[in-house]
């Protein structure tokens, strides 16, 4: 009875010491609690008030109307038919799955031939590897243009896929990360008579699945909301993307409407966060693998 009011009363006297001490009962966690729940609702007030304009015409969101409206099959309509937005969205999953699978394939290539590759002016190559990290796309955009309408890919997915199919970040994040494996293993390769490209898939690749997942989601998500340059190089709707897709959303029925532009904002959101959730697990696993090596 003693050691029970010492733990807080009676009650807790049947329950394990971890379960008392982290407080679950005793209810010192409950102020917490209240402020994570608060700062949750404020984060995602933006999100939900979106999917409610996405209900509502431009009178009900005016009159601040805080309960569903009726015209989201209007704005739906509005949106997915007559404006074509999925084939905008099927044009940008397109493009994101081809430069995030891209970059990842050639960053890891780029990673193994900086680290386990001996040839001549290795380290000049990545400093100026180095040197492209500090030259955001803008600075280079006008030669880019040249560059691609000189080939003729304009209105192609060519022209928004192929010049960034190489990232610097990525090579450098993989060069990093290959360079922290312990030597032993490219020996242990070595006398099993493993070629490089399996060294790369057998070994690497599986110890850095943390990498990955986080280069595919960071990347996917750029890639993703990328406006300026398909705005610049893609003329054909049929072509476009998402984010320039979603810009012709403005004007509805011949006045600003933010009903359909907000439902288009919220469906566009799903495939990040698709992507999002479904690379959680490997990211999350890789961080174990590294804590284990």
């Amino acid at each position: 009875m003693a050691n029970a009011l010492a733990t807080g009363g009676p009650e807790l006297a049947g329950l394990s010491a971890g379960v008392q001490h982290k407080g679950f009962v005793r209810g010192r966690q409950w102020p917490f609690h209240i402020a994570l729940t608060a700062m949750v609702l404020v984060l995602a007030f933006p999100l939900l008030y979106a999917m409610l304009i996405a209900t509502q015409t431009n009178g009900e969101i005016f009159s601040f109307q805080f309960t569903p409206g009726s015209a989201l099959a209007s704005n739906f309509d509005d949106v997915w038919v007559k404006r074509s937005f999925s084939t905008a969205m099927w044009n940008s999953l397109q493009q994101s799955l081809w430069v995030t699978i891209g970059k990842t394939i050639l960053s890891l290539l780029a990673g193994l031939a900086f680290v386990y590759f001996k040839f001549r002016g290795k380290w000049i190559v990545f400093f100026f590897v180095l040197v492209t990290l500090m030259m955001p796309t803008e600075v280079m955009i006008l030669a880019m243009f040249r560059l691609v309408a000189g080939f003729g890919w304009q209105d192609t997915m060519s022209a928004i896929t192929v010049p960034f199919l190489a990232s610097a970040t990525g090579a450098f994040l993989f060069r990093q990360h290959f360079a922290n494996m312990p030597s032993e293993l490219l020996e242990a390769s070595q006398i099993d008579g493993a070629s490089p490209f399996k060294f790369l898939t057998k070994v690497l690749v599986p110890l850095s699945w943390n990498i990955i997942a986080a280069l595919f989601v960071i990347q996917f998500v750029y890639t993703w909301n990328m406006f300026l340059w398909p705005s610049l190089i893609i003329r054909d709707d049929d072509a476009q993307v998402v984010q320039v897709a979603m810009q012709t959303l403005l004007n509805v029925g011949g006045s600003l409407t933010f009903g359909p532009l907000m439902l288009a904002a919220i469906i566009a959101s799903i495939p990040p966060a698709i992507v999002f959730i479904a690379m959680q697990k490997p990211f999350m696993s890789g961080f174990v693998i590294s804590q284990d090596k």
